[in-house]
């Protein structure tokens, strides 16, 4: 690995993964030549000059596909096609749930990381790209639905009367759950909280929320920190419980996902036409299927008197936050990734899909169901 290139996102991608300082320290610490798309970060209010005074060449976008030995992106690069020179790409694919992603590096001498299949442990925390945007996205999405809720979140107290706080209930308590909690806590709201993993109980409960705790819940040592699926038993109580919780919530937020396969299914269409009118969905697992019945992902519709966002990608809309966290995560990987001595390492070998054209990671042999 000599030389990184980074092109231009597509339009509907506002963050990039790599900012100056990040740039610098590429070229300072690794002795890596920076190859960037001239006006790469030009939507952020980041110049090209910026770019330039930390030491990065500044290029076309084919000058800069057809150079870099290494490419770093958020999504699949528009235009980009595998020959026969050696190149690593290293980016956010979702092939767990879009298997179809790999089909054009087969054959190629071309090796894919995926950091979203980066392992939960202490020492991939400053590359973990899926924690770095759910904390984001969890924050946003309560801002969201405050944005579309016609009534306030805290307690007002005024000569005219008392308006109660809103009833928030927040559907997974993994990062992007914990930050809903606490930014709709900081926002006033009574909130109520639903997690499968008993272990996020105390976490909830620090944050000032109510944990909804259903009997029989089904856990793994090896799930990552993720939830697993659970038996029907434990799912017809949960549908039961959740439905209680959420006539009475003005505000949902939903966050589970299970990585690789349809997101589970928390809010039935029987729920959703028993919640009060003007209540607010927010539900982030709409890419893989959405927590709620009625969700259509990347829309946001009125359904009943309710509002539904089905949004996976609300870190989009805090842009600049995302691209700071984002440009560390990536520099930390390729810092590891460049001064890695293992044969086999951890890391490398769960966040590597591709090796030389070859299918290299387990989870992608067979091609996961998506129902």
């Amino acid at each position: 690995m000599k030389t990184i290139g980074l092109v231009k996102e597509p339009e509907f991608e506002t963050r990039v993964c790599l900012l100056p300082k990040e740039a610098s320290l590429l070229i300072k610490q690794l002795s890596l030549e920076v190859l960037i798309e001239e006006g790469y970060a030009k939507h952020l209010g980041i110049s090209d000059s910026a770019y330039v005074d930390a030491g990065v060449k500044m290029q076309s976008r084919a000058e800069v596909l057809s150079t870099a030995d290494t490419l770093l992106t958020i999504n699949e690069i528009e235009g980009f096609t595998p020959g026969e020179e050696q190149r690593v790409l290293i980016g956010i694919f979702n092939m767990l749930f879009y298997p179809e992603r790999t089909e054009k590096y087969l054959g190629k001498n071309t090796t894919v990381y995926s950091l979203d299949l980066l392992p939960r442990t202490t020492l991939a925390q400053s590359m973990d790209v899926l924690s770095s945007m759910a904390s984001i996205a969890g924050y946003r999405a309560v801002l969201k639905a405050a944005g579309y809720y016609e009534n306030s979140f805290p307690m007002f107290t005024t000569a005219a009367g008392t308006l109660t706080p809103a009833k928030v209930l927040v559907l997974g308590a993994g990062v992007a759950g914990l930050q809903a909690i606490a930014t709709a806590r900081r926002l006033g709201a009574v909130v109520e909280a639903f997690d499968v993993r008993s272990s996020t109980k105390e976490e909830v409960r620090s944050l000032g929320a109510k944990f909804v705790e259903v009997e029989g819940a089904q856990e793994a040592k090896d799930a990552g920190g993720y939830a697993i699926a659970q038996s029907e038993e434990f799912l017809k109580k949960q549908k039961e419980l959740i439905h209680d919780r959420a006539r009475n919530a003005n505000i949902v937020i939903c966050t589970a996902n299970i990585p690789g396969k349809k997101a589970p299914l928390l809010l039935a269409k029987a729920t959703v036409d028993a919640m009060n009118p003007g209540s607010v969905i927010v539900d982030m697992a709409a890419e893989q299927g959405g927590n709620c019945e009625v969700t259509e992902a990347g829309k946001t519709i009125t359904y009943n008197e309710l509002t539904v966002v089905g949004d996976s990608h609300l870190a989009r809309e805090v842009s600049q936050a995302a691209s700071q966290l984002l440009s560390a995560n990536y520099f930390n990987f390729l810092k590891y990734l460049v001064q890695s001595t293992k044969e086999e390492d951890l890391l490398l070998d769960k966040s590597r899909v591709i090796g030389n054209g070859v299918i290299t990671n387990p989870l992608l042999t067979d091609k996961p169901e998506r129902v």
